[in-house]
């Protein structure tokens, strides 16, 4: 190893300590007791990364178990490790060789964010925790949330998911943030808060977004937009100074909202306001998280409440979806990508469950329970082999992961075949709704990853205004099918699959042959529809090519922009 290549941990962690001991001493043991399970943690997910992209050699016969002991391979050729050898070794050495650049620096701060997370853990789980865990009475974690509103549900739900991204080795990268922006602003904190910039006119594009959320109006000539604390306090009045001297934004000191940070951590769960139904406000943040900067672009904003409009008339026939809605968006046209000033106001839960149902976002699935130590999708799966009374558990994960398999895929699949819209269903964007661990609904959010493809749709007779040259829209069929079969099944189901090859005794392969009979039994409605089997076989042919492409998140980071895909073998083949 080289100096700088020993240097990025090092550095990181001490920094860390050293701000620890300034504004949270309290926290210094725990986090240090954290640190080894945390770089296992990133150097894991780095090394499975690196197996699946073909970097660094390490596809080569051996080289792998050289590194780890107890390597499992899985289907999309995801490789899973009982213990990466020398873990602080590969997070040094293995970015040398795969870029030679600011790789090493990005999983240091991930690791440490990683432990500082777990240290704040305990604290978290004496605040926050309902009722029924302070008794000692809950049976799962599903009874500690069930006594809350569906949004607070979610929330709660995430805040388990301590290690991100399922995925990604960058998964708690917060490069931009000290120890005290972390502790005031992180999906550990139980609370962060909103400011307003009254931005002029003519430097505002979009829907009076704080009108909607009811905060007072500004002069005449103005439009109230709303920014996170951080980015008011840290980008907003440094940055742009010179608009702020001439009075084009004017930050209203005393105007705030407050609410609870998301996994998505630049999206809030606005606390509850007189008159006001419970939303979600997605906003611009600086900060790099896994592999990009956390900001929203113009069109973001603007296509949000255009798409969301074409999802509720394209799955009107689809009762059992439901979709947080992208209400309105803005953004100040400030800076050379105007993407510092952006919001987006989403619709949420509140008033949408049925009595007995339960709201999980699915990036909480993998997280463990405080209750039983299980992960959440356990417990999902041990209530429904109860309602049911299958004692097998292997047959019962099965089961449960046809049911679920059957609510996700048929109306992803019909929406893009039928209207040329591939939604990005990935595990983070995706709201399982259950009763007694049964899967009765799908909420979907976030829509600004999706692909839209323009052919296939104008075809069908719809039409929708996109911002100019909106990254969502594509001529490339195979983009649109890229982006279902990258998220959909390989991050989403995938990672079901595995969890329960692990708790369950679930037999894979069995399990990818009920997956790829859904599949088929989709397309074989959509071939008899004339209008539609063209690209319903194409669609069949591409889902089940012996290989698909899978997201390069390692790949994607080093090219900085852009979807990047490697190829990988299909276990629906």
């Amino acid at each position: 190893m080289t100096t700088l290549q020993q240097t990025a941990l090092d550095f990181a962690v001490a920094s860390a300590q050293a701000q620890l001991a300034e504004v949270a001493p309290d926290l210094r043991p725990g986090f240090v007791d954290a640190l080894p399970r945390a770089v296992h943690t990133v150097a894991a997910r780095l090394v499975g990364a690196a197996y699946r992209e073909n970097l660094a050699g390490l596809r080569e016969p051996g080289r792998l178990d050289r590194m780890a002991d107890g390597v499992t391979r899985h289907a999309f050729d995801r490789a899973e490790m009982r213990l990466v050898r020398e873990p602080a070794r590969v997070l040094a050495e293995l970015p040398e060789r795969i870029d030679g650049g600011e790789l090493a620096v990005e999983l240091a701060d991930a690791a440490v964010n990683l432990a500082l997370a777990y240290a704040r853990q305990p604290a978290l789980a004496c605040a926050r925790q309902p009722a029924p865990a302070v008794t000692g009475s809950a049976r799962d974690s599903v009874e500690l949330a069930a006594p809350l509103p569906p949004d607070d549900q979610t929330v709660f739900f995430e805040r388990l998911s301590t290690e991100g991204h399922n995925l990604h080795p960058c998964g708690r990268t917060r490069r931009g943030w000290g120890v005290a922006d972390a502790l005031a602003h992180d999906l550990e904190s139980a609370s962060t808060a909103v400011g307003f910039v009254a931005v002029r006119r003519d430097l505002h594009a979009g829907d009076d977004v704080g009108e909607l959320l009811g905060v007072p109006a500004p002069g005449r000539g103005y439009t109230m937009q709303p920014v996170h604390a951080w980015q008011l306090d840290r980008v907003i009045r440094q940055r742009y100074a010179d608009l702020i001297a001439d009075g084009a934004l004017v930050p209203m000191d005393g105007v705030t909202l407050t609410g609870a940070p998301t996994a998505a951590l630049r999206t809030l769960l606005l606390d509850s306001g007189p008159g006001q139904p419970r939303r979600y406000l997605k906003l611009s943040l600086d900060i790099q998280v896994t592999s990009t900067r956390r900001t929203i672009s113009v069109a973001s904003t603007r296509n949000g409440p255009a798409l969301s409009a074409l999802l509720h008339r394209l799955l009107a026939d689809e009762p059992r979806v439901l979709l947080l809605d992208e209400e309105a968006g803005a953004a100040g046209l400030v800076g050379q990508q105007r993407r510092d000033l952006a919001a987006i106001v989403r619709r949420g839960l509140d008033g949408r469950l049925e009595d007995g149902e339960v709201a999980v976002p699915g990036g909480a699935l993998y997280a463990r329970s405080p209750v039983t130590g299980a992960t959440v999708l356990a417990e999902l799966v041990d209530r429904y082999a109860a309602g049911r009374r299958l004692t097998d558990r292997s047959a019962a994960a099965a089961a449960f992961l046809a049911e679920y398999a059957r609510l996700l895929m048929p109306p992803l699949l019909r929406l893009a075949t039928r209207h040329g819209i591939a939604i990005e269903a990935h595990l983070q964007n995706c709201v399982l709704i259950f009763h007694e661990g049964t899967p009765r609904r799908l909420a979907l959010r976030d829509f600004a990853g999706l692909r839209l493809h323009r052919p296939r749709l104008a075809a069908r007779g719809h039409r929708v205004a996109l911002w100019p040259e909106s990254v969502i829209a594509t001529d490339d069929a195979d983009v649109m099918r890229s982006k279902l079969a990258y998220t959909a099944l390989q991050a989403h189901l995938g990672e079901l699959v595995i969890q329960l090859a692990t708790s369950h005794a679930l037999d894979e392969d069995a399990a990818w042959r009920t997956v790829r009979g859904i599949v088929d039994e989709v397309y074989d409605s959509l071939r008899v529809d004339r209008s539609v089997n063209r690209d319903a076989e194409a669609d069949h042919a591409f889902l089940t090519a012996p290989l698909v492409p899978h997201k390069a998140l390692v790949r994607m980071r080093l090219r900085g922009s852009g979807d990047v895909y490697v190829p990988v073998r299909n276990p629906l083949r």
